[in-house]
């Protein structure tokens, strides 16, 4: 067989300069594939697919297979990345794939821990997370900037928790939520999905029940907090950060924080009973720019509606917000808890209740085609960025 190869394809055979680099650039993969393994967070999903694209052009070559179809976005999404590789060399993907990894594992290496754990009795850890009691404050934390703090299932559980635990401690007297980094919060993780993609309808339906328990559970706390809930909001707000707002008593913005609700160009429906606070908080058509037209606005716009107390500067966002919750704070605890209570007692049982049909209704949407599609579409674009 030999003797077929033309000379020059036997001088790069037995070059040995060839062979030493294709050599190292496999032990790098090789290497690579066992530091990913060790990351505490997940990369994001477009690096993902970057990682699958180089691991599929490194181990097989070009695509093989058929394109999957609709319903599958992430094996969809999978293919595209693996296809946009076509032609490079096994060896250039090796390299590329190590040095990828090799960035993530020294970015994370140079980051603080983004969860310090909570100060506060009766609540377990959960990465991404801080919860603490500052004086009469207590005080939960989003504390995930890397990744825009996106709440994942258990930091939806975490905070129904600590929302719970706040309400029975005598030594606090208002529940702040607050974020660290540029983003308040990002919304739904869409990782919380991955374990459905592209499975059977049954996985699908599976996935979309235990997200709506979560869900449902994770507003319920909200609607029956007994304390005052202020919001501090220091930068981009979407999705459930967004639309919970109707439920707090008091919410400061820096002037550099926007709110956005996507659920239409996501294929989903409004949550968090935004469906009624929305409404009755700024009326109906700008309620209808946010939930139906999907209009992303600005703090001073969001406070024109209604649905913020105060805009302040970025550069005086820090000192003021906390001078103004720890002087709610100050207030009697005992009157704070009863005038809530009054207040929220005319809406508790419609809130309840639109709680439910939302949390029926957005399980629905997560199991339909144009779901599929339209997250199909929004993580194909973040791969392609």
């Amino acid at each position: 067989m030999l003797r077929n190869l033309s000379l020059a394809a036997r001088s790069v055979l037995y070059n040995p300069q060839t062979a030493a680099r294709s050599f190292s650039s496999q032990t790098d993969f090789e290497q690579a594939q066992k530091k990913l393994k060790t990351l505490k967070e997940e990369p994001d999903n477009d690096v993902k697919l970057q990682l699958y694209g180089l691991f599929k052009q490194a181990t097989a070559g070009d695509v093989q297979g058929k394109r999957p179809g609709m319903i599958d976005f992430v094996g969809r999404a999978k293919f595209d990345a693996w296809n946009s590789l076509k032609g490079k060399t096994q060896d250039e993907a090796r390299v590329n794939y190590a040095k990828l990894v090799g960035g993530l594992v020294s970015e994370e290496a140079a980051s603080t821990p983004e969860s310090t754990g909570p100060s506060v009795e009766g609540l377990e850890n959960v990465d991404g997370l801080t919860v603490s009691k500052e004086g009469k404050i207590f005080k939960i934390t989003l504390n995930r900037p890397k990744k825009f703090n996106a709440l994942t299932l258990d930091m939806y559980k975490g905070i129904q928790k600590a929302l719970e635990v706040s309400n029975n401690d005598k030594s606090t007297s208002i529940t702040v939520i607050a974020a660290n980094g540029p983003y308040f919060c990002s919304g739904n993780d869409l990782t919380n999905f991955k374990a459905a993609a592209g499975g059977t309808k049954e996985q699908v339906a599976e996935m979309a029940n235990t997200a709506k328990v979560v869900l449902h559970d994770y507003v319920d706390a909200y609607i029956k907090h007994e304390k005052p809930l202020i919001g501090l909001i220091n930068g981009p707000a979407v999705g459930i950060a967004v639309t919970v707002l109707g439920m707090f008593d008091y919410v400061i913005a820096t002037d550099k924080s926007s709110f956005h609700t996507p659920f239409a160009p996501l294929g989903q429906s409004p949550e968090g009973a935004s469906s009624y606070t929305f409404p009755l908080i700024m009326g109906s058509l700008r309620a209808s720019e946010l939930l139906l037209v999907c209009k992303k606005i600005s703090a001073q716009t969001a406070k024109d509606y209604g649905l913020i107390n105060e805009v302040v500067p970025d550069n005086e966002f820090l000192t003021q917000s906390q001078k103004a919750a720890e002087l709610f704070s100050q207030l009697p605890p005992e009157s704070l808890r009863i005038n809530k209570t009054l207040l929220r007692s005319f809406h508790k049982d419609q809130l309840l209740k639109v709680n439910d049909i939302e949390c029926d209704l957005i399980a629905e949407r997560w199991q339909s085609k144009e779901c599929h599609q339209a997250i199909a579409a929004f993580i194909t674009k973040g791969a392609k960025k």
